[in-house]
């Protein structure tokens, strides 16, 4: 069921989404070569404990699409790894392409946002551009996502990009509703067709997530883990989300960085 938020309950939602953003500020300003991804996940463990109300979303999750319940506090995907990737005894190297996806409830409320970027002095270019689609992508989507229009339209311009850019696309994994919970309707794919769909009203509240391969729209999940989704050709990807808010003056973006 897809559920409309009042005034007062966006109003709430806000210091979770300013929470989840400074995590993943911070993360990027400090991540670099040698990081490991454990130490990541320590960083976003000891964030929680330190605010109240905070609940890690992650922890203890286990919907159908993953493999017993998820044991860390944030997704950390590394070149190939595109989704849900687990932390694990790994340190970053120069040049590895870096998604950390997180989700926090702060006093009930969700928010949910994802970033991805090149670590180290040597990035490849095309890492650099798979990036660059993803943001173009999401930017594009949340101009959209006006009071009105149809959500088939927010996952059209999604698609537009990434055929722009000549990246495949994926419509298994996408965005969705954020509230109470991590994961609520609707379901918002990566594509989509205008002027189709659900219409936007003020009060919904979404998380859009665009996320593109360079070579293949194919994944599949890592046997070791039981979770992280990896390309099925070994080429690169990138993922860039942000949780939103419809409001009657445009959109609200939550999870803002800046």
């Amino acid at each position: 069921m897809i559920e409309i938020k009042t005034a007062s309950e966006i109003e709430a939602m806000k210091p979770a989404g300013r929470f989840v953003a400074g995590i993943l500020k911070e993360l990027k300003e400090t991540t670099k070569v040698g990081t490991n991804l454990l130490e990541i996940d320590e960083f976003v463990h000891k964030k929680i404990v330190d605010r109240k109300g905070a609940e890690s979303c992650y922890v203890d999750y286990a919907p159908d699409f993953g493999t017993g319940p998820f044991a860390h506090y944030i997704c950390t995907s590394v070149n190939d790894a595109v989704l849900h990737g687990v932390p694990y005894d790994y340190s970053l190297k120069d040049g590895d392409l870096v998604s950390l996806d997180l989700a926090i409830s702060v006093n009930g409320w969700v928010a949910d946002s994802a970033i991805s970027f090149v670590v180290g002095n040597n990035p490849d270019p095309e890492d650099l551009r798979i990036i660059k689609c993803t943001e173009e992508a999401l930017a594009a989507a949340i101009d959209t996502a006006q009071a009105g229009n149809r959500l088939g339209d927010v996952c059209n311009v999604i698609g537009d990009v990434a055929r722009t850019y000549g990246y495949p696309i994926n419509l298994e994994f996408g965005g969705h509703g954020v509230g109470r919970v991590m994961h609520g309707d609707p379901h918002v794919p990566n594509d989509g067709s205008a002027h189709h769909g659900y219409k936007l009203r003020p009060g919904l509240v979404i998380a859009i997530e665009p996320w593109f391969l360079k070579t293949t729209d194919e994944i599949f999940q890592d046997p070791k883990d039981g979770w992280t989704l990896r390309s099925q050709d070994g080429s690169r990807g990138a993922h860039s989300e942000h949780t939103i808010a419809i409001t009657d003056n445009g959109p609200l973006i939550l999870t803002k960085r800046d």
